[in-house]
């Protein structure tokens, strides 16, 4: 006769058997779900991968395209200080002074051309705030309204990035009901 305290750990022992053969009835069943998840698993890591090499590639590519656009910000008002300068010695185009000038003013803007600057085109042009910025309105002829009257400070465009905005001074015709009025 089996003592009742053994009887209990066999009875547990069948008990895990039956409960595995029956969740065993199908092992295939299981396996391909596994294999599934594991598959698609696989299949996003790949397109997350795949995903992450273009960004990488896009931001490289993009970074050594702009990689000079904090030093052209910075050189900038340097160029507009020289113009000023240009003008200045404008008086006597023949002296030697003028003549080295104008030669370092072409250096510049071939350099400013060979990395993509170019001026944003304002006098004469209709205002487009995305690339001008007014600081204020005059009274012109209505041909002339919206029309870049003055350029204050000149624009630059870093490929198809604004470096700087051109400062203008934009065309409004006064109309009648504002003409005795201030504003």
């Amino acid at each position: 006769m089996i003592p009742e305290d053994d009887k209990e750990p066999a009875a547990a022992v069948e008990d895990e058997f039956s409960d595995a053969a029956s969740a065993d009835a199908d092992p295939y069943s299981e396996l391909e779900a596994d294999v599934l998840k594991w598959k698609e698993l696989a299949v996003r890591t790949a397109a997350d991968l795949d995903n992450f090499r273009k960004r990488s590639a896009r931001e490289r590519e993009e970074a050594m395209r702009y990689a000079n656009q904090g030093l052209l910000e910075d050189l900038l008002p340097v160029i507009d200080n020289f113009e000023m300068g240009m003008l200045a010695a404008s008086q006597d185009k023949s002296s030697m002074i003028y003549i080295g000038m104008d030669m370092v003013r072409r250096q510049l803007n071939d350099f400013l051309s060979a990395q993509g600057v170019t001026e944003i085109p304002a006098d004469g042009k209709t205002f487009d705030p995305n690339v001008h910025e007014a600081v204020s309105q005059e009274a012109c002829e209505p041909a002339q309204d919206g029309k870049v009257l003055r350029v204050h400070r000149r624009g630059f465009m870093l490929r198809d990035r604004l470096l700087r905005p051109a400062v203008v001074v934009v065309g409004k015709v006064a109309s009648p009901e504002t003409d005795g009025e201030e504003g």
